[in-house]
């Protein structure tokens, strides 16, 4: 931590200098745990936007609340003129259990789905926005030196509205955020397990894949399991559909063009070990990074439910996203203004600590927000597992066992101020 903060203090500086002050830092981690120790679910974060608020309240900024549900704004205006940017952290936590023996682990329990589960920012949620605020703070102690405006988007729901409610980025554009402020640009970040604390990937182009979420019942005919010709067997069929839907990758998609991912995450059917239901139902997601081929894997996966359901006497619903709100775009960074924050944080962290990140098929439904704002947008990724670690068997973003080194919160500060500096004073 110390060589972080070192580092920090003698950054190339845009005007005014770009430091994170150790006072800030210690705010930062503060609120870190704070928020790591008392988790929220995606939509329920009443604690977590009320602390934001308060906060940047306290700092003079223009404060909207209530924004799809639990999202808050902060608007501030610079002191010299320049371009507006908008920088945006997520808020939720996840469904999980934590099993990191830290002394602020979450202890939270919390109803999803209509079960009881644990709650754990097991994504780095917490992170996100402990930086956000004391970016917040950076930027306020410079608002007359500040060039241009500032927009800090505490976002909800990132991980995923709960079913029958709406919310996320696409609540935030449509409750209005840009309507008076229309960014120049939008850039976020997220802490990734997959590099050591002092690394920083960016690409540009396609960084993170679109995502669309299916759902299929499969309707058969109740029997007794001693008798199975007597109905119609749902989970057999629903079986053969997700074997049969193996082929849409391996076989029908060109993968010279663009990786793709078709996987089915729950299968449900059955009340009793000798009865053969009447219903299973099945849900998964498509991952990809073209639109032909999205549009070419939802047909090839309807098609093959619905013959294979036929083949064996039995119906099949298959539900796709209606709108685009209902599903994550591609989140493509800008290539001219990747190549500006590129600079940015080189100049911020060193040349050796960039580098060229690979195209991630997880989604983020950050993208939503630069369709909104009708502004490029750049979004990069701090690594979060500990120097001397091997990266790449540390566990994922999304386990019980995620684990953030907070030296990743002076490396993520440092990097998100250096190119949001750079950019104010550098003109749209």
């Amino acid at each position: 931590m110390a060589a972080l903060l070192a580092m920090s203090g003698t950054i190339s500086a845009a005007e005014p200098s770009a430091q994170i002050s150790p006072s800030v830092l210690s705010d930062v981690t503060a609120w870190r745990r704070d928020l790591h120790q008392h988790p929220e679910l995606s939509n329920r974060e009443v604690r977590t936007s009320k602390i934001v608020a308060d906060e940047l309240k306290k700092l003079g900024y223009t404060v909207r609340t209530g924004v799809a549900h639990t999202g808050v704004t902060g608007v501030l205006k610079g002191g010299k003129p320049g371009p507006k940017l908008a920088i945006r952290a997520d808020m939720d936590a996840l469904p999980v259990t934590e099993q990191v023996d830290v002394p602020f682990a979450s202890k939270v329990k919390s109803e999803y789905l209509g079960k009881t589960v644990g709650v754990m920012h097991a994504c780095g949620h917490d992170a996100h926005t402990a930086m956000l605020l004391g970016l917040a703070e950076t930027f306020a102690k410079m608002k007359n030196d500040l060039p241009g405006e500032i927009m800090l988007v505490f976002q909800p729901a990132e991980e995923g509205v709960p079913p029958g409610e709406t919310g996320g980025a696409p609540g935030m554009v449509r409750d209005g955020i840009f309507k008076d402020f229309k960014p120049d640009a939008v850039f976020g970040m997220h802490v990734v397990a997959a590099y050591n604390v002092g690394k920083v990937g960016v690409r540009a182009g396609g960084a993170m894949a679109s995502s669309d979420t299916f759902r299929m019942t499969v309707h058969g005919k109740q029997a007794h399991g001693a008798t199975p010709w007597m109905g119609i067997d749902p989970i057999v069929t629903a079986a053969e559909i997700v074997t049969m839907a193996q082929t849409i990758v391996s076989r029908q998609l060109n993968l010279n063009k663009e990786p793709a991912v078709v996987t089915f995450g729950t299968f449900n059917g059955g009340s009793r070990f000798n009865i053969v239901p009447d219903a299973a139902d099945l849900s998964g997601t498509i991952r990809t990074f073209d639109e032909g081929m999205r549009k070419q894997i939802i047909t090839s996966l309807t098609g093959i439910a619905e013959h294979v359901a036929a083949a064996n006497g039995a119906t099949v619903e298959v539900q796709m996203p209606k709108s685009d709100e209902d599903r994550n775009p591609v989140n493509y960074n800008d290539p001219a203004l990747t190549a500006r924050v590129r600079v940015s944080l080189e100049k911020a962290l060193g040349n050796e600590h960039v580098i060229d990140a690979e195209r991630w098929t997880a989604s983020e439904d950050f993208p939503h927000l630069a369709i909104g704002a009708k502004a490029p947008s750049v979004y990069f990724f701090v690594g979060a597992t500990p120097a001397g670690q091997d990266a790449a068997t540390a566990p994922t973003n999304h386990s019980p066992k995620f684990f953030l080194d907070e030296g990743a919160l002076a490396v993520g500060m440092t990097a998100m101020l250096q190119a949001s500096l750079d950019f104010l004073s550098g003109g749209k």
